[in-house]
């Protein structure tokens, strides 16, 4: 985290020395035999636990390729071949043999064995004045982790308060959704009853973030089309009246706010990070490290590098590699006077025609639309040495108070709750963007809600995962299977390594 993490990253480098990442879900390297003589001390604590929100910025891949995979977006690069894992998923082609999804399962299976090692050690001192807390941030950490791993792959092993290692994929088999989703709010619970709405330093999880990402779970763990199997003991009803529940604390409770009409265009400069419209942010810095082989290892946002347009030499903007560039279809997707258009979508045309001096190349990349992600590209003046891709500092945001807005109007709609207060939600958004408030209710109001979701997160890596809990998947997005695409294979490696005890997902 670019705050927490800058003022510890040499207590972080030794302790990720001592528990490196690993290439598998079960071959985590176990701590030497020492290891018991850690948690010792809170110092210990906050360092192991500096380690365990390190693997939130890994998910810099996950946003871009949840992107991807919708309709908003393009895979683009180089050429056909560049970066295959992530151009088969855009294509609906991907197969468990797929490096991007196996970094996706391992990463997030590496987040999630931090979390535990804390929790494994959770009572080696019986007490200390900031345990709770760390314990709070912890189980928020693993409950986000798991959260991603179950969005991307349904059903996975679920360990608990214990480090996984080699062996234990004989033993443990891959745990229905809904236990996962029950494990999720389990922890999101503790983490809003043991956190405060703001931390003394920046980057930390606050009561806010708990409570966004527990109402989100409950959104996500509500009815999906298709899923066949449901196991939880709250229905789909309860689950949209707690989902609202949480987001309402947040708006009621919270110190959040959207940015003003005149502001918003900023909000993703680097000036503007964690601003009062960001809810739960995760922090990037200009540090050196990593490599285009150890993506995992990156301090910086590789995604924001690799986002913009080749070539390109102008102002405001640095060149990029072309990737996840969006698509015609999304640009029609805003209103006649939708202010966000410009601030979300770089229209290279309408920029050059406007900034004579800029240019790039445009005949340069693989299906390129003239359309670039203009949240997430690079800025002149983002560190640019030794890789300006490698190490740019810009945060992803990754729940934004607008979305709060969105998620809770859903929830009340959809829960057949309030259609008012749905409505009162989703045109502060809309009012912030400019445009005039719906008077819709019932099915037509959840259609204005999850058209305005687009818009409002275009470039953000949620469509994607909107499209298939809502049931809207197939036929929005090109060559989607339905009852395949919904989930990502399990990387084959996890199968075998499971001595084949592990079944594929559906269709793979």
């Amino acid at each position: 985290m670019k705050n927490l993490k800058t003022k510890n990253i040499l207590i972080l480098f030794a302790f990720i020395a001592m528990f490196s990442c690993a290439d598998d879900f079960i071959d985590v390297p176990s701590l030497d035999e020492n290891s018991e003589d850690f948690f010792n001390s809170e110092e210990q604590y906050q360092e192991a636990l500096i380690a365990a929100y390190d693997y939130l910025q890994a998910t810099a891949q996950q946003v871009q390729v949840g992107e991807i995979a919708s309709d908003n977006t393009l895979a683009g690069g180089e050429s056909a071949t560049d970066t295959p894992g992530i151009q088969e998923i855009d294509d609906m082609i991907h197969t468990p043999v797929n490096p991007i999804l196996r970094n996706i399962w391992t990463w997030m299976y590496t987040g999630v064995n931090r979390t535990n090692y804390i929790m494994e050690f959770q009572n080696k001192i019986e007490d200390f004045p900031g345990k709770t807390s760390v314990l709070a941030q912890t189980r928020f950490l693993r409950a986000f982790y798991y959260f991603e791993l179950v969005k991307w792959f349904g059903d996975v092993p679920l360990v608990l308060d214990k480090r996984m290692k080699f062996g234990d994929q004989f033993n443990v088999d891959r745990t229905p959704r809904d236990l996962i989703y029950k494990q999720i709010v389990d922890d999101l619970s503790y983490a809003v009853a043991n956190l405060p709405y703001t931390q003394s330093q920046t980057g930390r999880i606050t009561k806010g973030a708990a409570e966004a990402l527990l109402g989100k779970a409950y959104l996500y763990w509500a009815e999906q089309p298709w899923s066949k199997i449901e196991l939880s003991e709250l229905s789909d009803s309860e689950k949209f009246s707690k989902a609202a529940t949480a987001l309402e604390n947040v708006i009621n409770n919270g110190p959040y706010q959207l940015l003003p009409s005149a502001t918003a265009p900023l909000m993703w400069e680097n000036d503007y990070e964690n601003n009062i419209e960001s809810v739960f942010e995760i922090q990037y810095s200009d540090v050196d490290g990593g490599s285009y082989g150890c993506f995992e290892c990156l301090e910086g946002n590789y995604a924001v590098g690799f986002n913009g347009p080749r070539g390109y030499v102008g102002p405001v903007f640095d060149f990029g590699y072309s990737f996840n560039v969006p698509t015609q279809d999304v640009v029609d997707a805003f209103e006649d006077g939708d202010i966000r258009l410009d601030y979300s979508i770089l229209d290279m045309q309408k920029w050059l025609s406007e900034n004579p001096t800029a240019s790039y190349d445009a005949d340069a990349g693989y299906e390129q639309t003239g359309y670039f992600n203009r949240k997430y590209i690079a800025r002149l003046g983002d560190k640019n040495i030794p890789d300006a891709a490698l190490t740019n500092p810009n945060n992803y945001r990754a729940i934004r108070y607008a979305d709060v807005l969105l998620m809770a109007a859903e929830a009340l709609n959809r829960g057949s709750i309030s259609d008012d207060r749905a409505r009162g939600y989703l045109n502060e958004v809309r009012n912030r963007a400019t445009l005039a408030n719906v008077i819709t209710s019932g099915a037509n109001l959840t259609n204005d809600i999850y058209k305005e979701r687009r818009v409002e997160l275009v470039g953000e890596g949620h469509r994607f995962f909107d499209l298939v809990r809502t049931g809207k998947a197939a036929g929005t997005i090109p060559d989607f299977q339905a009852g395949k695409h919904e989930l990502f294979p399990i990387p084959i490696e996890e199968i075998e390594l499971s001595g084949n005890r592990w079944q594929q997902n559906p269709g793979y």
